[in-house]
């Protein structure tokens, strides 16, 4: 093996918004079971708050503030391992959508921007010989996807300093 510098030409979309997608979609979950849960709590807050203001105050409910919200606000408190799911899937929707969509952008200004990041590769001892490019395709018919770069499989992989070995089969 042996290592060639060179530039990263370009950053695949639909990979970037595939990634991004599921980066929201995980800060998404998070971020909406813990709205969820925050509005189920608000909601029985809110109508002891209104039980106690009303009782002090001698008012009927139906004028306090949220006063018409009640059955709503007693279905969310009541129901709240409904709630906490149901805000988190919203949540984690809207999220990936807009976690794609930057993932997309960032990679397609990246493709636009006149420089690149700077990447070493690893190549095949034989890499110069003009046999290369057959070698290669022979490699990429017998295992129907090309080696990716960078990744060390086979025997000895784990290893610091071990060369790499490939059997007939790879």
């Amino acid at each position: 093996m042996r290592l060639v510098r060179g530039r990263l030409a370009g950053v695949s979309v639909r990979a970037s918004f595939g990634a991004g997608m599921w980066v929201g979609i995980t800060l998404g979950l998070v971020a909406g079971s813990i709205l969820g849960a925050v509005l189920a709590w608000m909601a029985g807050t809110i109508l002891g708050w209104q039980r106690d203001l009303a009782f002090t105050l001698g008012v009927a409910r139906a004028l306090l503030p949220l006063g018409d919200q009640v059955a709503a606000l007693r279905w969310m408190s009541t129901n709240w391992f409904l709630v906490i799911p149901a805000v988190a899937i919203v949540v984690a929707i809207v999220a990936g959508m807009v976690g794609g969509l930057v993932g997309a952008l960032m990679a397609a200004a990246y493709n636009r921007s006149p420089r690149h990041a700077a990447v070493i590769v690893e190549l095949p001892d034989g890499a110069d010989d003009p046999s290369a490019p057959a070698m290669a395709e022979a490699d990429m018919d017998a295992t129907s996807r090309p080696d990716r770069a960078g990744i060390r499989r086979g025997r000895g992989a784990g290893r610091r300093g071990s060369p790499r070995t490939r059997s007939p089969a790879d």
